[in-house]
């Protein structure tokens, strides 16, 4: 019985370390984005969406879980900025965003336009002629951003929401004049509201918001080794294919 235990406390110790090394190759992140459709959005409970699905093909490729939460904006930007660790998506990168972040790489396209309800006489020639109207945007997000420092103020010229759907509600109810908006998602919603965007929507202002659309991005407390392990992921699904894949099965049928 002496010279058996032995052999067996060696091999529990075995077991145990194979144990541990599984749990520890188990990584798993956390994950921020918003309700912003098509790019990532929650449908009958489960989060989908271009960029989600570029977000999960690279996760596969790097065999990293990932733990997803959707939120409003404001929170998840602050949650991926204060926090190691968690990847934020789809956000657009601007100066005012360069050092607070850590970017994996562009994994979306977005053009972004003021908006006005067809119909409504409004002509923009230059931006500072849209601060006479009341301009719609949701907090903290990229046109927010860049209309704050262009000079508008919340309140005055700018109306704060904390969902893009708001928005457009808004805008046919004629409670705002413009929405801030980029193109793909503006006429995805509307066309989940019933309404025809070409009939609804007029583009009045093209801005020049970010570089190369939307991107993922980590926090500057997230250890680069990471970081670049997503950036190797990214890489690697736009050599096999996948990236293109999933672009053409998102994008082909969104903007008409």
């Amino acid at each position: 019985m002496e010279k058996i235990l032995p052999g067996l406390h060696y091999l529990f110790i075995l077991l145990l370390m194979i144990a541990n090394g599984a749990m520890a190759g188990a990584e798993t992140i956390r994950i921020v984005t918003e309700e912003l459709a098509p790019y990532n959005y929650t449908e009958k409970g489960v989060l989908t969406g271009f960029s989600t699905e570029i977000v999960q093909a690279i996760l596969k490729d790097i065999k990293i879980e990932g733990k997803f939460q959707s939120m409003p904006w404001a929170r998840a930007y602050e949650s991926a900025i204060n926090n190691e660790n968690v990847l934020i998506y789809s956000i657009g990168r601007t100066p005012q965003r360069e050092k607070l972040f850590k970017w994996v790489g562009a994994i979306a396209p977005a053009s972004n336009y003021l908006f006005a309800y067809a119909g409504h006489d409004i002509k923009i020639r230059q931006l500072a002629d849209a601060k006479k109207y009341q301009t719609g945007s949701v907090n903290t997000d990229i046109g927010e951003q860049f209309l704050e420092s262009q000079g508008f103020v919340k309140g005055k010229n700018l109306q704060s929401s904390v969902k893009y759907q708001l928005n457009y509600e808004k805008l046919k109810l004629g409670r705002i004049d413009l929405w801030v908006m980029n193109e793909m998602a503006a006429y995805h919603l509307v066309r989940q509201s019933g309404d025809d965007p070409a009939k609804t929507l007029v583009k009045v202002y093209k801005l020049d918001l970010s570089e190369n659309g939307y991107f993922l991005a980590f926090g500057q407390k997230t250890s680069d080794k990471l970081v670049n392990r997503f950036r190797q992921g990214m890489e690697n699904i736009k050599k096999n294919g996948t990236f293109d894949t999933i672009k053409k099965k998102w994008t082909s049928a969104e903007i008409n």
